[in-house]
């Protein structure tokens, strides 16, 4: 598998942990490593992440850092849909904070180094009941 598959799936696991009862303000009912628009959306509230743009960095001795752009939805609804989803994106937020180095493989060195926060963008609340957001990051690695 791909580091930029290993990447994505691990923080879909990492934003599948969302929930109550373990400190966060939202439920999260699903967070899955692929794309999917809020047309075709069931289970509220709910992350997809979506892989983007990458770009490289080389250093002596062979060495190679990963910048791999990714974009994460989040989709909820309900009455008082922007307020949830103010709720989530800080949750998001959390989790990618807590995600600074992120162990996305078993094999030796696959561990994210940063992770950067480019821009967060809401419907700002045309879709009632619905909420849609979604957050761009930049997500450090060595290449290995």
């Amino acid at each position: 598998m791909s580091a930029r598959t290993s990447i994505i799936k691990a923080l879909a696991t990492e934003f599948g942990k969302i929930s109550v009862a373990t400190g966060f303000h939202s439920n999260v009912a699903q967070a899955k490593p692929y794309m999917k628009f809020w047309d075709e959306v069931v289970d509220f509230p709910c992350v997809y992440l979506g892989i983007g743009s990458e770009s490289r960095e080389y250093h002596p001795g062979g060495f190679k850092w990963g910048y791999l752009g990714v974009s994460v939805k989040l989709y909820v609804k309900g009455e008082y849909a922007s307020d949830k989803l103010e709720l989530l994106l800080q949750d998001v937020e959390k989790v990618i904070d807590a995600s600074r180095s992120l162990t996305y493989s078993s094999a030796p060195g696959a561990q994210i180094t940063e992770i950067r926060i480019s821009n967060i963008v809401t419907d700002e609340g045309l879709l009632e009941p619905y909420g849609i957001g979604e957050v761009n990051i930049i997500v450090q690695y060595p290449v290995l």
